[in-house]
């Protein structure tokens, strides 16, 4: 079935099941009819990433984005927002395997997937897709990084597949086993959930001899894009249309401009149509030498619109910080820091206020943990009006 037929389809079944998008389409004039093709798409106002949480809210649980019956569905999933993430009761729902395929996973490999499987979905993102390729999955979650060392080698585990700092964790504890390069028997990995920075890479690759491979995608859309053997992009990935759109007029952008990246999902299950991840990227502009993955090329992430910063995997909103802020009177202002230390992202409350006790402080950063479900590093006092206006999230990370 070509493309346009199945925009055409995904759109007449969001239409009758979806309200949220029959009322975005009529408040901007558009009837089904007048959307044709994957150029018409691009008269749909987009919907921002930043607007599901009030959604949901609005009209729970999927914010009548959903156009199965919930019965139908495997698993629920609560995101950072809070934000739920439905899983349809079909094989490799997330469409993950693709991702896995180009990177050298199959038969006979064991795995460990060090993604979680509480609350979000990534763990179960990498585990269907590995089981449909019929390699062996050792589910350690995150954490605990000389167990899962320990586990590695004595079960002799080949594939990798987490984020590249907790990887880059692990051989760091590895190394100090005395299973050092050459020891080691991961021998590829893809990595996802974060950049991986061309430092990391060659640690990887030159040093441990581990083939690794970035995979980019959400919770909601589930697989966006995906490396292959060339390494020099990101292939897109099946049952979706990638449109790269100004951040203010959702208008398509010329071919090597930088904007953001919009996905309409064409899944009979949740069908988002033009969703606003947030994520800037471009296309590349030259065909990818491999031959085999014919489809277009992101050049990766490339930054963040919206009120929202990733760390460590997970999504913190600025509306979580407001929140966070109602619950401590004495907080007269907030701002999340995230830096970088090594290969670990670190987190920093920054917070006004007068007369405020050691005690609090700890109540604050307590909360602030349970709240953006991370550990918060640390928390530093400011007199009242050095933190100026605006401002919730301030991201300090460089990366190559």
């Amino acid at each position: 079935m070509d493309i346009d037929t199945r925009i055409k389809e995904t759109l007449a079944l969001a239409w009758k099941r979806c309200p949220v998008l029959r009322r975005r389409m009529e408040e901007a004039g558009l009837a089904l009819e007048d959307i044709h093709g994957e150029e018409g798409l691009a008269r749909i106002p987009v919907l921002k990433k930043d607007q599901l949480g009030d959604l949901q809210t609005q009209t729970p649980p999927f914010g009548g984005l959903l156009a199965a019956d919930v019965s139908f569905l495997a698993r629920i999933f609560v995101s950072p927002g809070p934000i739920f993430d439905p899983q349809g009761a079909v094989p490799d729902y997330w469409r993950r395997a693709q991702a896995l395929e180009a990177a050298g996973f199959g038969p006979g490999d064991l795995v460990v997937n060090t993604f979680s499987y509480h609350l979000t979905p990534a763990g179960f993102m990498y585990d269907e897709g590995l089981r449909v390729l019929g390699a062996v999955v050792v589910p350690t979650g995150v954490g605990n990084r000389e167990l899962q060392v320990n586990i590695i080698t004595r079960l002799g585990i080949t594939g990798f597949v987490g984020t590249p700092s907790f990887l880059a964790a692990l051989l760091e504890v590895a190394q100090e086993k005395g299973h050092g390069p050459g020891k080691f028997p991961i021998k590829k990995a893809l990595v996802s959930a974060e950049p991986l920075p061309n430092h990391l890479r060659n640690m990887f690759e030159e040093e441990w001899g581990i083939d690794t491979y970035q995979c980019y995608g959400t919770a909601d859309v589930g697989t966006i894009g995906f490396e292959c053997s060339q390494k020099d992009g990101l292939h897109l990935a099946q049952d979706i249309v990638v449109q790269i759109c100004d951040p203010v007029t959702g208008e398509p952008l010329p071919l090597g401009k930088v904007g953001e990246v919009v996905v309409t999902l064409l899944s009979p299950v949740y069908p988002l149509i033009r969703f606003g991840t947030g994520d800037l990227s471009k296309f590349l502009e030259d065909p990818c030498p491999c031959g085999r993955w014919t489809s277009p090329r992101l050049a990766g992430f490339m930054g963040r619109v919206g009120n929202a910063v990733k760390v460590r995997g997970l999504f913190i909103h600025g509306h979580q910080v407001k929140a966070l802020g109602r619950e401590f009177p004495w907080a007269k202002a907030l701002r999340v820091v995230v830096d970088r230390e090594g290969v670990r992202d670190t987190l920093t409350l920054l917070v006004e206020g007068e007369g405020v006790s050691p005690e609090d402080l700890g109540a604050l950063q307590k909360r602030a943990g349970e709240t953006f479900r991370l550990k918060v590093d640390a928390v530093k006092l400011l007199e009242i009006g050095q933190l100026g206006e605006g401002k919730l999230l301030e991201d300090k990370r460089k990366w190559d």
